[in-house]
């Protein structure tokens, strides 16, 4: 086994780079570390991940194998804050319930068809 800091970014292939950012970064607070004319690089404060967003044409909005991703939330509380930011940004709400109580979930697209989760979690024993 190697020892890794978890796993730290995904890649996605979008329609119009200002407008997948804008959008991340009206949802999630993302901010662009690193940009290119067609290339972007965005993190969630206070967090180690990477969101790189490539403008392209080649496949906008498929997943191949990959049902969603997903952004864990810091307060269950903060559900309907969610659901209410993905909408004024552009997203569309496909469902939401609880996984168990306690545990809000909703599952959205972005701007460009990607399925998308937000979600708390109770804390495990390798989750504190």
């Amino acid at each position: 086994m190697i020892k890794t800091l978890g796993l730290t970014h995904l890649a996605l292939t979008v329609s119009d780079l200002n407008r997948s950012f804008q959008f991340y970064h009206d949802v999630f607070g993302m901010l662009a570390v690193y940009r290119e004319p067609h290339f972007l690089q965005a993190q969630t404060p206070g967090a180690r991940d990477v969101l790189v967003l490539e403008e392209g044409t080649d496949g906008v909005g498929q997943s191949g194998g990959i049902k969603h991703f997903g952004f864990r939330l810091a307060d269950p509380r903060d559900i309907d804050k969610a659901a209410l930011a993905i909408e004024r940004a552009g997203g569309k709400v496909k469902h939401r319930g609880e996984f168990v109580p306690g545990e809000p979930y909703v599952f959205f697209t972005d701007p460009d068809g990607y399925e998308v989760e937000v979600w708390y979690e109770l804390p495990t024993d390798t989750v504190r």
